[in-house]
C-alpha cells in the first residue's frame, strides 16, 4: 500500500456505506491506489481546454457529417444540435406538413448537470464507475459500478477509433486531391490509422508533463480552425462565382433519404451525429485526480465544454452549409471524405480544400490524444480495483513517467485490432459512432438512475448540488437516454441489407454479455469496488 499523507485513512466505498458518502461534514474524497498517485498537472484552465479539445464539437461534426445528411439534410443536422440552453422546436417546411422535434444539446445539458453534480460529490478518475457504485447503494453498488465502468471504458475506446479513422481518411483524401489517378485502398488508410494511433498512444504514455500544454494548444487550434473555416466559407463562394446556398436550403428544406415514412423518427435517428459531437461530456471527470479542488473545478470545466462545444459547432455548420451549393453531387460521389468534397466545392480550389482539411485534422488529432487520456485513465481505474486482467500492471502508475503506462499501452493494442476490422467500412464507422454514444449514455444512466431511485441520499452534496431541481433534471436525463438507446439501434435506411444494417445493438449487447461473463469468472470473487480515501 502506498504511504498516505497524515490524517488520511483508506476505506472501502461499499463496506463503508453510508457514512463515507452521506456524512454532511466537509470531507474531501479521492481515490486511493496501491500505486503512486497521479500528479496534479492540470489547472482549471487546462482542464477546460481538455474538455473543449476532447469534445472538439465542430471538427467532429464535420468529420462525421455524412451520418446525418440522410436524416433531413442541413436543417436536420443544425436543429439536432441546437438549443443548448433552452427548449427549442425545429420547424421544417415541407409540401404537406410541418414537423417539430426537440434537440440534442438541450437534453445533454440535463445529462451534463447530473454528471457535474456527481463529479462534485465524488471527484475521482473512474467517473461513472465510482458514481454508479455509490448511488446504487451497498447491495447493488459493486455490480452496478462494474457494468458502468466497463461500458464507459469501451465507449472511450471506440471514441479513439472513430477519431483516428476520421483523421486517416482525411489524410488519404488530401493525397488524392493532387493525385486524382490514385485509387485509395483500405490498407493505406489502415497504415495511416496505425501511425496516428501510436503517435497519440506514446504521447499519452511518455509525455505526462506536456499533456496540459497540449490541451491548451488544442483549444487554440479549435478556436483558430473554426475562425479560419468560417471566414473562408463566408468569402470564397462569392470570389469563385459559385454563389451561396439559399436560406431555405440551410434552414427549411427537409430531405429525408432514409426510407422511413416518419420524419419524426428520421429526425430522432439523425440526432446521433449531434450526440457524437457533444456527447463526450464526462471526459474531464477522468482527470479529476490530476486537478486541484476537483469538486469545484470539474463542474466549471463541464459547463465550459458544453457551452463552447455548442457555439463552435453551430457556427461551423451554418458556415459550411451556406458554402455548399450542390449537396446531391457530393453525396453521389461516394468519397472516403465527404467533408473534403464540401471544402473543395466551397473554395473552388485544391489548395483551399487542403488548407481547410489541415485546420480540421489538427484539432481532431489533438482531440484523439485527449480521448486516449480518458480511455487510459478509465482502464487504469478499473485495473487498480482488480477489475481487469493483469490488474497489477493495468492499475499501476509508472514512477518514471508518472502516468498509467500499461493501461494506455493496452488500449493501443486493443485499438490496433479494432482498426483491422474497422477502417474503411462506412457500416463499421457508423456502428462504432453509435456504440460510443450508446455506451456512454447507458453508463451515465447506471449512475444517474440509481441516484434518482434512492432519493439522491447515497452521496453527500458537493459544492455543486441542484437541490430541489435535482430530481427533475435526473428524470429528464434518464428519459432521454432510455428513448435514444432504442432509436439509435434502428437501421440507418430502409429497406435494410447486411451492408446498411445498424450493428450498434449487436456491439452493445455483445459487450454486455462479455462483461457479464467476466463478472462471473473474475469480478464476483476478485473485484473490490472503488477504494476511497477520506481527508479530514
Amino acid at each position: 500500500m502506498t504511504n498516505l499523507p497524515a490524517k488520511e485513512k483508506v476505506i472501502d466505498l461499499e463496506a463503508s456505506f453510508p457514512r463515507s458518502l452521506t456524512d454532511p461534514d466537509n470531507f474531501d474524497l479521492h481515490v486511493a491506489s496501491s500505486s503512486p498517485v497521479l500528479a496534479k498537472s492540470f489547472s482549471l484552465f487546462s482542464a477546460c481546454s481538455t474538455g473543449i479539445t476532447t469534445g472538439n464539437a465542430w471538427a467532429v461534426l464535420g468529420g462525421a457529417i455524412l451520418v446525418s445528411l440522410y436524416n433531413g439534410g442541413p436543417p436536420g443536422i443544425i436543429y439536432e444540435l441546437c438549443a443548448s440552453h433552452y427548449l427549442h422546436y425545429a420547424t421544417y417546411t415541407k409540401p404537406s406538413n410541418v414537423e417539430h422535434s426537440t434537440t440534442v444539446s438541450f437534453f445533454y445539458c440535463f445529462i451534463g448537470a447530473s454528471i457535474a453534480e456527481l463529479a462534485s460529490s465524488i471527484p475521482a478518475s473512474g467517473g461513472v464507475y465510482h458514481w454508479a457504485t455509490a448511488t446504487a447503494g451497498p447491495r447493488y453498488g459493486r455490480i452496478c459500478g462494474w457494468f458502468a465502468g466497463w461500458l464507459n471504458a469501451f465507449a472511450w475506446t471506440f471514441a479513439v477509433a472513430s477519431n483516428v479513422s476520421m483523421t486517416s481518411s482525411m489524410i488519404v483524401y488530401a493525397y488524392t486531391l493532387y493525385h486524382p489517378e490514385a485509387n485509395p485502398q483500405r490498407w493505406q488508410i489502415f497504415i495511416c490509422y496505425l501511425i496516428i494511433l501510436w503517435i497519440c498512444c506514446f504521447t499519452v504514455m511518455f509525455a505526462q508533463r506536456a499533456l496540459a500544454a497540449i490541451s491548451r494548444i488544442g483549444s487554440f487550434f479549435i478556436v483558430a480552425g473554426l475562425l479560419v473555416t468560417t471566414i473562408v466559407c463566408a468569402i470564397m463562394p462569392s470570389r469563385t462565382g459559385s454563389g451561396y446556398a439559399s436560406n431555405d436550403f440551410v434552414w427549411k428544406d427537409w430531405n429525408n433519404l432514409t426510407g422511413y415514412s416518419s420524419d419524426k423518427l428520421t429526425f430522432l435517428a439523425g440526432m446521433l451525429n449531434g450526440a457524437f459531437a457533444v456527447g463526450a461530456i464526462d471526459c474531464v471527470t477522468h482527470i479529476a485526480e490530476e486537478i486541484p479542488q476537483a469538486d469545484k473545478n470539474i463542474p466549471k470545466a463541464l459547463a465550459c465544454q458544453v457551452l463552447i462545444g455548442f457555439v463552435t459547432g453551430f457556427c461551423y455548420l451554418v458556415s459550411i452549409f451556406y458554402a455548399t451549393n450542390d449537396l446531391p453531387k457530393i453525396m453521389s460521389l461516394g468519397s472516403i471524405c465527404p467533408l473534403g468534397d464540401m471544402y473543395f466545392q466551397a473554395t473552388g480550389s485544391k489548395a483551399g480544400a487542403l488548407g481547410l482539411l489541415v485546420v480540421t485534422i489538427a484539432p481532431i488529432f489533438i482531440a484523439t490524444i485527449g480521448c486516449f487520456i480518458t480511455c487510459g485513465r478509465t482502464f487504469y481505474t478499473l485495473g487498480r480495483d482488480d477489475a481487469t486482467p493483469f490488474s497489477s500492471k493495468i492499475g499501476a502508475v509508472s514512477q518514471r513517467w508518472h502516468s498509467p503506462v500499461w493501461a494506455t499501452f493496452a488500449c493501443g493494442i486493443f485499438l490496433s485490432f479494432i482498426g483491422a476490422i474497422y477502417v474503411g467500412s462506412l457500416t463499421a464507422f457508423n456502428a462504432f459512432i453509435g456504440s460510443f454514444v450508446l455506451l456512454t449514455t447507458v453508463s451515465y444512466f447506471l449512475a444517474i438512475f440509481p441516484h434518482l431511485l434512492t432519493g439522491r441520499k447515497n452521496i453527500r452534496p458537493g459544492p455543486f448540488w441542484m437541490g430541489k431541481f435535482g430530481p427533475l433534471v435526473n428524470i429528464v436525463a434518464c428519459s432521454y437516454i432510455a428513448v435514444t438507446s432504442v432509436v439509435y439501434c434502428f437501421p440507418y435506411t430502409l429497406p435494410t441489407s447486411p451492408q446498411s444494417m445498424n450493428y450498434t445493438s449487436v456491439i452493445t449487447c455483445g459487450l454486455a454479455v462479455l462483461i457479464g461473463l467476466w463478472w462471473l469468472v473474475h469480478g464476483r470473487s476478485h473485484f473490490r469496488g472503488p477504494q476511497m480515501t477520506i481527508e479530514g
